[in-house]
């Protein structure tokens, strides 16, 4: 069997063989797999291909949960507080 460029070590594709894996194992792996892509490897495009690859077979599946949730844009915290909030003497 030919290694994946995307996913060398198998983790995405065992994932889904896993009898009764549960979301917070597929995190795990997932987060051991995205920390073995090659360096310079655009990490949304690989999930996108995870995705198409996987989830129309496992459409309810915890890691295609995973990996969706993965796509989700992830927000730059705004600052509620700190001493610059803090009222001051004069």
């Amino acid at each position: 069997m030919q290694r994946d460029p995307l996913d060398p070590k198998g983790l995405i594709r065992e994932a889904y063989r896993i009898e009764g894996i549960v979301s917070a194992e597929c995190r795990s792996i997932f987060l051991d797999w995205a920390l073995s892509l090659p360096d310079g490897q655009d990490t949304q495009a690989a999930i996108a291909t995870m995705i198409a690859r996987y989830a129309s077979e496992h459409p309810d599946h915890p890691m295609t949960e995973v990996l969706r949730e993965a796509t989700a844009v992830a927000t730059v915290p705004h600052r509620r507080g700190g001493w610059r909030s803090r009222p001051r003497e004069s």
